[in-house]
């Protein structure tokens, strides 16, 4: 609690006076205010620090600290503003390596922390933390880095994948802290010392707010409704998910197959002739997906991997919805086979249509139970104010 918390919270109660001379001098520094710091958050995208970050933010501008937000320009950067934040607008290109620019990035954050001072810096996804962590450490600013997911980089050896594993041994391991979201990715910058002995440690994910993401009754079982929630692009499992879509509403016409999330352009064309021949409904992007979700009985992720821990699984299970998800880091964290939903092998189109008729033949108290189970599980593990607990022990 802030000083100027505590004192308004005595002055209400009518008894700081009271108080006040009771306390012995050695006592003094119990009462004494935490030390503000100035703290930097490095990003790629407004949605992934917002979605995912924004508790965790507002608690920060809330305590007292100093908050600046280093990321890409965009209109919604004012959410931020609002609460307190400075924005400092940089350009990151997310995708492939680039000497030139990539370069130019890790000069602008080492300009940034010379100017703002901080005392901390967090980030998240690969460059923030690659371009961050170096210059970071040339400044002997302590950094914290979070792992949230590896994305295609790591699924197999490339070029792309032995340069970056070069880029985060020169960068990230030497970081004050790695956060990792599962075991998956810290087993493989352990076995690839890509970490040092003991900076690094496990989180559950992002989390997910559990008073936003309520538990919802389950909709009647007369037409089962199936929804797929992330960005549709391959590594997703998307090809996976249509044809499951087309194989499964051939035989059981009572049913519906919903894809939610930002369509990358090689997919336009696919998704536009799946809903034209009725096998899927395309709801677009959705800023709040709770409604599509409360619609629906079950939310079904093929990944290929690259997950942290999935936020859509997280959100469906903490408003009490069963899931069908690949066997992949991150997804095996959240889903229990059988108990709140349902695994299958990585890549298994026939596992994953034998898991979505295994639900629908399932009762609709199994699945109703299967949705309270997730909820239970997502509440003791998964509750985003751990993570947020967490990151203020990082500053206190």
């Amino acid at each position: 609690m802030s000083c100027a918390r505590w004192i308004q919270n005595r002055l209400r109660d009518g008894n700081l006076s009271v108080r006040f001379h009771r306390l012995r001098r050695d006592n003094f520094s119990d009462m004494a205010c935490p030390m503000k710091k100035t703290i930097l958050f490095l990003s790629n995208h407004f949605i992934t620090l917002f979605a995912f970050r924004k508790e965790l933010i507002l608690r920060l501008v809330e305590d007292g600290h100093q908050v600046y937000i280093c990321t890409p320009r965009d209109e919604r950067n004012v959410a931020f503003t609002n609460m307190g934040c400075q924005i400092i607008e940089t350009e990151v290109q997310r995708h492939g390596i680039n000497p030139i620019h990539d370069g130019m990035l890790m000069l602008k954050y080492l300009q940034i922390m010379r100017r703002v001072k901080p005392d901390i810096i967090f980030s998240y996804t690969v460059k923030p933390n690659i371009y961050g962590c170096m210059a970071s450490k040339m400044l002997g600013i302590k950094q914290v880095c979070n792992i949230t997911g590896t994305g295609v980089t790591f699924l197999s050896e490339t070029l792309t994948s032995k340069i970056v594993r070069i880029l985060y041994r020169m960068s990230v391991k030497c970081a004050h802290l790695i956060l990792f979201q599962n075991i998956g990715d810290r087993d493989y910058f352990v076995q690839h010392h890509l970490v040092a002995n003991c900076n690094y440690e496990l989180i559950p994910g992002s989390g997910v707010n559990l008073a936003h993401f309520q538990i919802v009754e389950m909709p009647p079982d007369d037409e089962i409704k199936f929804i797929f929630v992330g960005r549709i692009m391959q590594l997703k499992g998307i090809d996976q998910y249509l044809t499951c879509a087309k194989v499964v509403r051939q035989r059981n016409p009572n049913t519906r197959f919903y894809v939610a999330g930002f369509c990358e352009g090689e997919y336009e064309a696919k998704l536009e002739d799946y809903q034209r021949e009725g096998w899927i409904n395309y709801v677009g992007f959705q800023s709040d997906i709770r409604d599509w979700i409360e619609r629906c009985h079950c939310v079904v992720l093929p990944s290929m991997g690259g997950e942290g821990v999935p936020n859509a699984l997280l959100e469906a299970a903490a408003m009490g919805r069963p899931c069908i998800a690949s066997r992949v880091p991150g997804s095996i964290d959240v889903v229990e086979n059988m108990v709140t939903g349902y695994l299958f092998n990585v890549g298994d189109i026939d596992g994953l249509i034998t898991s979505v008729y295994d639900f629908i033949q399932t009762s609709f108290e199994i699945k109703r139970k299967m949705g309270e189970a997730g909820r239970a599980r997502v509440e003791t593990h998964f509750d985003r104010q751990i993570i947020i607990e967490r990151y203020l022990r990082e500053i206190q």
